[in-house]
């Protein structure tokens, strides 16, 4: 659910951006850009500190320099306004939350496990 959210908020700001960037700057809308950039960050941050490093190991470790890799993107890009950045960070988050539903859906054809409501990412 916090991948899902992480790309739509993603998606908004960067429409958001693209329209105000191609008419003239809305000080609404610059205040809408930062309010779904800051989301995407505070969810990112969420998936962080939620991370298990002494089981997920490498997985976790890597995801957290990931995350922080992300979170630094979308700082940068919030304050220049860069839609390249954003666009780099949605596309790879996105490739992510595939990637765990796959793992999901893997897990249960296997029937190593029962479907339940969420991934756990935690390692």
């Amino acid at each position: 659910m916090l991948y899902d959210e992480a790309v739509r908020q993603l998606d908004r700001g960067l429409d958001l951006l693209q329209a105000n960037v191609a008419g003239k700057r809305d000080p609404g809308k610059i205040e809408a850009i930062g309010k779904t950039m800051v989301k995407a960050q505070e969810i990112i941050t969420e998936l962080m500190v939620s991370l298990d490093f002494e089981q997920g190991g490498d997985i976790a470790k890597n995801l957290f320099s990931l995350y922080t890799w992300f979170n630094k993107e979308l700082l940068e890009a919030n304050i220049t306004w860069d839609i390249k950045r954003i666009l780099t960070v949605r596309n790879m988050f996105n490739e992510l939350r595939s990637a765990w539903a796959e793992i999901v859906a893997k897990t249960v054809a296997e029937g190593m496990g029962q479907p339940s409501s969420g991934v756990n990412i935690a390692g």
